[in-house]
Parts: structure tokens; sequence; C-alpha cells
């Protein structure tokens, strides 16, 4: 009898490990999913009405050993044509698509984004600050598509270790999930459940699922190597080698659930990437993201936005680590780790670059749950030596707050505190600033949000973050509305219109301008979208421009911008984005606007090999230029640009990229200024040179993925800049024509990184 019952216990543990036993490729087998929820309650949130599926849409979820199974099975009849068009990881488009986004610990903080293509092409993400997403991580997962008749599926396997994840209670555990089906054809997109990232709350909503609770422990280790053979003019003039070589390594190690170790020793700087060319002679420095894996593993729990709605201005900028900045060397090693112990998030971030002037970055971070609320807080800190004397030794702290409350539904109420405490040379510095952000959701397609926020004068964060400007005090007030039930005849599937105004200040009291805009966002049938905005902004003062030797009058300033893009249809291979833009930028008025156009066709030989070029054409009579002190230039400024390329994805695991990108520009004189101390430009003929401004950046890149994170690069790098200043008039087009002759540099670079999984 007891023979028995072990055998029945044996063959019922064989039949439970064979229905956790999921093969992922692509297809849903019979008897594969037993067990799993199944979903089919799919609704239209693109257009956002809430209305069922106009697809039969089916998933399922399931909770396995080896990571959390995601299945679709999407029905799409010839009568909807499929869009197969290949694409490089985390390249986006109109393609059918499946999504799955996930809040491991159900809590709104943070999540991820799991994207495969009808083509098996695949993008993954972070989602933080409820739908900021951030396709700059990478991970490694499974996932598969097949085809059958009117029919097609998508498997997908996320392994247990690729997140760090809190406790859970016994043996189950509660994710936040969301499943969704975009049709490429149409731009359609339903969801389950009938929620859209396009709205302020997301992460927060997810719909909470029960899964049994499964941990995965995981030790990688990533070694690269690097050769680069130098052909730039300066190796000649500084009799250096040409030939360097440069290795370092990743490591990733999670234990279990509730702790993952992630460092860095000597990590590359993104040598094979590039960042897209940017003319910027503003007092607002350009933001780029950040490519190295390091800094993109498990970093949206540091990601604390403060300074803007906008994405860029957060407390840790990791592009500041290992630039160069302020004496600053490349990175020795640094160590990130991510945990939570009972209800309590922490991260803990410690970078240190190289040779004594090096900087020292650090971070802690906490946040925790209550009923309604989430609470975070952080410090940071930044020690910059300079133990030779050229400049005084600088230590940045800042410290944060931040408040999450949910009052109720609907409504929900985010509040950010920040202070710095500068110490350097002996003298201290302190200041704050604070930001209370309100989204509130009126129904039937309404919703009001109202952001107020103060950054005092001596606020610094740019030591670690980025802020645009401190010295300021913003308000604004912005309603409203999505339209989705527009007539049967109409071109359009969905309209969302947003009125806003707003007020600024600095800390002086200055009151810089006030600004009322309006803006439409319009979703075609067809796949194609639609945006315009049209802005109007008071007579006030710059308070930047002058670099802190006083303010200037600026007259009444209008702006408009229309953009369009219309995909792929009925097979042709065409598709094309295009955007005009007018703005008076500069002292003179409404009629000597800042003209900007640009074009970019694509052209698809097949599914797999892509042309593009777009073109830029900028005509700014008014272009307002600091020239030290406070001292201004009006320059008469043409620009041209070109980004231009090819994608060729040989085949799933290979793939070449050529990217060519050239700027000409013109800036001549047409009036000097000399601002008085209340902030009226005096006209002066102070000499003030004419100028022009060359560019050029050309890549040719392979990659060849050799296992999951993986790759061989070989990539061939050219560019340079040119400015010159002296008597005009300089000329754009012929600046643009002779930029193609820069040779600054000139780069042959081999990289190899193979991750090892112990």
């Amino acid at each position: 009898m007891r023979a028995v019952t072990i055998h029945a216990a044996l063959l019922s543990l064989c039949a439970s490990g064979a229905a956790f036993a999921i093969d992922v490729d692509g297809k849903i087998s019979p008897g594969e999913w037993d067990g799993a929820q199944h979903i089919t309650d799919f609704r239209m949130v693109m257009p956002l009405s809430r209305q069922a599926a106009t697809l039969p849409t089916e998933a399922w979820i399931l909770s396995t050993p080896e990571g959390l199974a995601i299945g679709f099975r999407n029905t799409q009849p010839a009568s909807v044509p499929r869009t197969r068009q290949e694409s490089q990881r985390d390249a986006g488009g109109p393609v059918d698509r499946n999504n799955l986004y996930i809040d491991f610990d159900g809590d709104g903080r943070a999540g991820y984004n799991f994207t495969v293509t009808l083509a098996d092409g695949i993008i993954d993400a972070t989602i933080g600050n409820e739908n900021q997403f951030n396709s700059d991580w990478d991970g490694d997962w499974k996932h598969a598509v097949s085809e059958d008749g009117d029919t097609w599926s998508t498997e997908m396997l996320i392994p247990w270790h690729i997140a760090p994840m809190q406790k859970a209670q016994g043996d189950k555990r509660t994710l936040g999930i969301s499943l969704d089906r975009v049709v490429g054809n149409t731009a359609e997109r339903m969801a389950w459940p009938a929620i859209s990232f396009v709205e302020p709350r997301f992460l927060t909503v997810l719909e909470k699922v029960e899964v049994p609770q499964y941990s995965q422990s995981l030790l990688a280790i990533t070694p690269y190597v690097v050769g680069v053979y130098d052909n730039s003019p300066r190796i000649n003039l500084g009799g250096e080698s040409r030939g360097q070589f440069d290795a370092g390594f990743d490591i990733f190690w999670k234990p279990n659930g509730q702790f993952q170790m992630t460092g860095t020793v000597n990590p590359d700087f993104g040598q094979v990437e590039s960042d897209q060319l940017v003319v910027n002679f503003s007092a607002v420095e350009s933001f780029f993201s950040d490519k190295r894996p390091f800094f993109t593993e498990n970093q949206g729990f540091f990601d604390v936005y403060f300074g803007s709605l906008g994405n860029a201005n957060r407390l840790i900028y990791t592009r500041r680590v290992g630039d160069g900045r302020d004496g600053g060397g490349d990175v020795t090693a640094a160590i990130k780790l991510n945990g939570s112990f009972g209800g309590l998030h922490y991260g803990v971030f410690a970078a240190s670059e190289a040779d004594d002037v090096g900087r020292d970055f650090y971070a802690l971070r906490f946040a925790r749950d209550f009923a309604g609320h989430n609470f975070g807080a952080m410090m940071t800190r930044v020690d910059r030596p300079f133990p030779n004397g050229v400049d005084s030794h600088r230590v940045a702290d800042v410290y944060s707050f931040n408040h999450h409350w949910a009052p109720k539904k609907g409504l929900d109420i985010f509040t950010t505190a920040v202070a710095s405490d500068i110490d350097q040379a002996g003298a201290n510095v302190r200041d704050s600033g604070a930001q209370v952000r309100v989204e509130h959701e009126l129904g039937k397609g309404w919703r009001q949000q109202m952001y107020v926020l103060h950054t005092g004068g001596d606020l610094q964060l740019n030591d670690f973050g980025f802020l645009d400007r401190n010295n300021f005090n913003y308000a604004r007030y912005e309603l409203a509305h999505r339209i989705t039930d527009l007539p049967e005849a109409s071109r359009f599937s969905a309209h969302q219109w947003r009125y806003a105004t707003s007020v600024r200040y600095n800390d002086d009291g200055r009151h810089l301008y006030d600004a009322v805009a309006v803006n439409r966002q319009s979703d075609f049938k067809d796949g194609g979208n639609m945006f315009w905005e049209l802005a109007s902004y008071s007579p006030g003062y710059d308070d930047l421009i002058l670099r802190g030797n006083g303010v200037v009058r600026i007259p009444a300033k209008y702006f408009a911008f229309i953009e369009r893009y219309w995909s792929r249809r009925d097979g042709s291979p065409w598709e094309f984005y295009g955007n005009a833009r007018y703005a008076t930028e500069g002292l003179r008025g409404w009629d000597k606007p800042s003209l900007e156009f640009y074009a970019e066709p694509s052209y698809h030989v097949n599914d797999r090999l892509t042309f593009f070029a777009g073109m830029d054409w900028k005509r700014n009579p008014d272009w307002l230029l600091w020239q030290g002190g406070n001292q201004l230039g009006s320059f008469d400024s043409d620009l041209l640009s070109l980004n231009a390329g090819m994608t060729w994805l040989i085949d799933p695991k290979q793939e070449l990229r050529i990217r060519l990108e050239d700027i000409g520009l013109d800036a001549n004189l047409r009036q000097a200024w000399q601002v008085a101390p209340d902030g009226r430009p005096v006209r002066t003929n102070d000499p003030i040179a004419d100028f022009e401004l060359r560019n050029l950046g050309f890549q040719v890149r392979y990659r060849r993925e050799i296992a999951p994170l993986s790759y061989l690069y070989i990539a061939y790098v050219r560019g340079g800049s040119l400015f010159n200043a002296g008597d005009g008039p300089y000329d754009a087009g012929d600046a643009f024509s002779r930029a193609f002759d820069l040779r600054d540099s000139e780069q042959l670079l081999v990289k190899l990184s193979y991750r090892f999984e112990l």
C-alpha cells in the first residue's frame, strides 16, 4: 500500500512538472498551458475607447520554476494585413506585436516591458515614474513566434532572476501585469486590463495577479576586450601608438529574489554606440542616454525625476560617471546593490574614477509602501579631489524625499523635496527645492493636471544629476480631453486635446514670462499619426542667456509646430515622417521668426533591409547668442543637416548598420547689443565675428550575437567638428558640403564580450 502511495505521488509530481514545462517555440500546444490563467477580455486602448477588441485575442499566464510564462494567440484574418518587418533590438515601429508589462512587486514603483514582434524581434525596457520607458536596459529572456492560418502566436519566458523582488508572503506572489496586442497595419492596440501608458497612471493600475512563488539564483560574468586602430591625424602629431587595447568585465549576482548585485571593472563607455550630433549654444546642456550595461541594469529604482514634467531632469544622471567632466577620468570600478528587507526596498550605488583627480560617486536609496502611500528617500554624494592644487576639493551632497499619495480612485498626488549641500574650499552652500504634481481623472475622457515647482538659486544637482536650471518658480495647469467616439467615416480613430497655461518667476522675484498652449495628438485609422501645437509667451525676461551677468528683456513670442507620420500601407515599401516649426526666438517680432522643416523618408527593400534619409533645414534671421559679459549678438543663420543610413538584418543573429550625420551652419552678424542694468538691449557697433560650424559623424557597424547578451562588434567610425569665426559672410550650404572632408578622428574598432553564467 505504501509503495502504491509513493508511486501515485511520483506520478502526480511528474504530471505537475509536465504542466509547468513550457517549450518556448511560439506554439500554444494542447495541454501545455493547463493550469494557466486564461484571458480573453481584451479591450481597445488605442483608440482609448475601452470597447471590446476588434480582433479576438487570447493570453495565458503561468508561473513556472523556470520563470513567468506568457502566451498569446492573436486572430488576424487575411483581410487585416500582417506586418513582419524585421527590426533591431529595441527598435520600435508600426509592426504587429505583443507586449507584457510587469511589476514584480505589484506596488507600482518599478516595472518592465517585454515586447515580441511578429518577426520575432524584441524590445525590453524599464518603466518608472508611472509611465516613463527606458529601452537602454537589455535582459536575458526567451521568446518565440509562430503563424498558423488566421492566427499567430507568441510565447515568452521571463526568468525570476531578471529583476530584484521583495520576499513574498507564503507560497504566493502578487504581480502587477498588463498584456496587449498591437496591429501594425492600423496601429490599434487592445489590452487587458483596459489601461494605457498614455494615461498619467499606468504602473499603479496594473492588474494584480497572484501566482505561485518561485525563486532563482544566478551568477554571471561578462568580460570584454576592445582593440582599436586609430588612424586620426592627431596620432601623427602626438607620436602616440595607433593600436590600443582595453579590457574589463561586468558581474551580475542574484543569490535569491531579495538581493541583487551588479559590478563592473573598467567598464566600456559605449565605444560601439554613438550619440546623435547636436548643435547647442544655449545655457542648458544637452541630455544623452546611457548605453553601458552596468549603468542600465536595474537603474530604474534610482530614477527620481525632479525639475520638469519631462524625462531628462533627474537626481542621478549616469552619464556624469566617467565623462571626464571637471577633470575626472575613466571609471575604475563601480558596484550597485538592489534588494528588499521586509517591506523596505533599498539600493546602493558606488563608482570611482581613475587617477588622482578622479571623482567618487555614491548613492543610497530607500522606499516603503503603506496603505495608499508610497515613500522614498535618497542621498547622493560626489567627492571631487584636486590634490595638485589646480582647484579646491569639492564635496556635493544631495538629499531627496518623494511621496506618492492616492487618496481615491482617479486622484494621485506626487511630491518631491530636494536639498543640496556643497562644501568647497571651506565654504558651504546650501539650498533646496520642491515640486508637487496632481493628476485627476474627471471621467468621460477628461483629466486635469496641476504642477508646481520651486528650485532655489543655490540648489546644485548637476554634480551627479541633471537639472536644466535652478533659481526657478513654475506653476502649470493642464486640462486634457480624449475623444474616441468619432464618426465611422472619419479618417481618425482618436484625438487627444490638451490646453495649458503656465507662469514663471525666478527666485529673485523677476517675472520671466507667462504662456498658454493648445495641442492635439491624433491617430489615423491607417496607422499614421499627427501632432500639432500652438503656444504664446508674454513679454518678460531671459535670466539664463547672460550666464549670470544680468537679465534681458524679451518681447512676446509665438510658437507653432506640426508633425506627421505616414506608415507603410498596402505593401508599399515607403514610410515617411516630417515636421515643421515656427518660432520667434530673438529680439524682433513675429514677422522675423525661425522656420524649420524636417523630412525623413524610409524605403524598405524587404523586411530585413531599410534605407532612410532625414534632411533638416532651419532659417533663423534673429538668432540671439551670448558673446561674454553682458554682450549679445543677433545673427542671421541657416542650418542644413542630414541624418541618413541603412540597416540590414542579415539574419536573426547578425546586423549591419551604416549611419551618416552631417551638419553645416552659418551665422552672420546682424546686430551687436549691450544689455543695460534694467535688462534693455542697447544697439552697439562692437565688433562680433561671423562664424560657421561643420560637424560630421559616420559609422559602419557590424554586430553578431554569439550567445544571449554576448556580442562581437566591428565598427569603423569617422568624425570631426570645425568652428570658424571671422569676416563673413559664411554659407550653410558650403559648410554642409565641406563637412564631408572632416577627419578629426578615424578608428577601426573590434569588441568582443561574452556572458558566462555560473
